[in-house]
This record gives C-alpha cells, structure tokens and sequence, in this order.
C-alpha cells in the first residue's frame, strides 16, 4: 500500500463513482479500477460495495477513510516541511555571537529574520570569536557574528556587517570624564580593563596604545564587555570599548570619544562550503542591514 493507493482511495469515496473520481485524478477508469482493487485484495476486505450507479463505502471502507485523510495530510505537511528546510524556512539555527553584538546588530538582525523565518529556531549563544569560529567548523554552530579580524585561521567564510569605533570607559570622577574626546596617550599612566586574551578587542585595545606611544599596564582582564564596564565602575581601571555599548553603560562610567579613531568591526561567519540555507539566510539579512545602515 502506498500514498497514491490512499489518494485513489479518498477521491472515490468523496465521489462515489469511478468515472468522476477518474476524472478529479486526471487519469482514466480503467487504471483506478485496478488500482483500487488490487488495493482491496492486499488488505483482504473490500472498501466499497459497487453498483449501477456508483459505490459505496463498506463498513471497513468507513471505518479506515478518516485515517486514510489523516495519513495524506500528514504527508502533505512533511513534503511542505522537506520543501521548507530546503529553502531555510523552517528548521533549528545555532547562532553564535560576541556580546557587543547585542548592541545593535543582533536587534538589527533578529526582528527581520523572525518576520521573515517564523518557523525557525533561534538558538543563540554568546561566546568569544576565535570559539564560534572552532564551533562553525566543528559543526556545532551553524552561523555566527564574530570581530574581526579573527584571531586564527578557521575554515569559516567572513563578511563583515558592521563597523564601530573604539570609545573610552571612563569612571565618571576621571579627569577626562567630562571632555568631548581625549587623547589615547593622555590614560597611558591609568591601569587598563581587558578582555580576556582571546578576545579581538584585547588585542585592538593593546595595538591601539603600542601606536599611541605606550604599553598600557593591565589591571584586570574579564571575560564579558558587561564585566569590563563593571570593573571601569569600580574604579580598578579604565577601558576601550565599542562605541556601541553607550546603550548599555551603567551609572557610573562615561564613554568618551577617542581624538584618533581606532576602528573595529564586526562579520557574519558561515562555515566554509557547508552553509545550511538556515544560516545563509541570515547571513543575508545581516548583510543587507548592514547595506540599509550606511
């Protein structure tokens, strides 16, 4: 027994005669006839009792026809989820991201993927750079919004989506808490907040002093932005930070522009030759975000 035997099944037991059942499945009587006799003869009882004027259900044929449309719409709906996966409409994304992207680019991204993509999982998990990167290429996430430049070679494709400057964190009774923009040069003799090594902004944060004339003397290093701006709170140090992260500054710390810009940005990463559309549809939404945020 197959699909189409059920298919042939329903349509005469809607139409009740085989030359109009025939006619609905673009097919001619003969073919429907042997059909669904063979289809009686495997299951070892007739479904319709014929006669001069057409058939009509057996009570084996009553018992099984709702069962018998249950099994074709469940097919239907797993031909419409095959065709969806396909195309990237429904399905499970593993997304990846640095923190500072919860700024603005993930609020930049998300809404439109989900007015989009209803169907789809979001999973998302903050994590450093160089880590979605493995976890792209092992296969663990399926697409992720990294800094660049990345800090090893992964077999990950990059495009990058949004660009930012580097601002001080300042606690808000530092001299320059108050100035429109101060020299890098002016904090070299303030103890300095990193990310922790792994991160591209622990090392932009140390090529941007080394340019500016001095090696910063570390105080901390944390893990999460959130951390870092917590730290600079508590008056341990100072910090460089995106400029996005205004947003989301706590009472207490004061971002001032940097008088010699230090830029950064952020890329979409897919894992090199195995994108799935899941996540290459959201590559291309973040892509094109980026294109309407110039």
């Amino acid at each position: 027994m197959d699909l189409r035997q059920l298919r042939y099944f329903v349509t005469l037991a809607d139409t009740r005669n085989f030359h109009r059942a025939a006619e609905r499945l673009n097919m001619s009587q003969p073919p429907l006839t042997v059909a669904i006799r063979k289809l009686e003869e495997e299951l070892g009882t007739a479904l319709f009792e014929r006669g001069s004027r057409g058939v009509a259900l057996t009570a084996a044929g009553r018992a099984s026809l709702d069962i018998a449309r249950a099994t074709l719409a469940q097919a239907d709906r797993f031909r419409e989820a095959v065709r969806e996966g396909a195309m990237g409409e429904r399905g499970r994304l593993r997304v990846g991201f640095v923190g500072s992207a919860t700024f603005e680019l993930l609020p930049r991204i998300i809404p439109e993927y989900r007015h989009l993509y209803p169907l789809v999982e979001l999973v998302l998990e903050e994590a450093a750079s160089v880590e979605i990167a493995r976890r792209l290429t092992a296969g663990e996430l399926d697409v992720g919004l990294v800094r660049l430049p990345l800090m090893e070679v992964a077999a990950v494709d990059v495009q990058p989506v949004d660009r930012d400057e580097m601002y001080a964190a300042l606690p808000d009774n530092s001299q320059f808490a108050q100035a429109v923009a101060v020299p890098l040069e002016a904090l070299a003799e303030e103890p300095f907040i990193l990310q922790s090594r792994i991160s591209v902004l622990h090392s932009t944060t140390l090529t941007a002093c080394h340019e500016a004339g001095f090696i910063p003397r570390v105080a901390q290093e944390a893990a999460q932005l959130s951390a870092v701006l917590a730290l600079v709170r508590s008056g341990l140090g100072v910090a460089l930070v995106p400029s996005r992260a205004a947003s989301s500054v706590p009472q207490g710390v004061r971002l001032v522009r940097l008088t010699r810009q230090v830029r950064i940005e952020t890329g979409v990463a897919l894992p090199r030759g195995r994108a799935s559309p899941l996540a290459s549809n959201f590559a291309a939404i973040a892509i094109d975000s980026d294109q309407l945020s110039k």
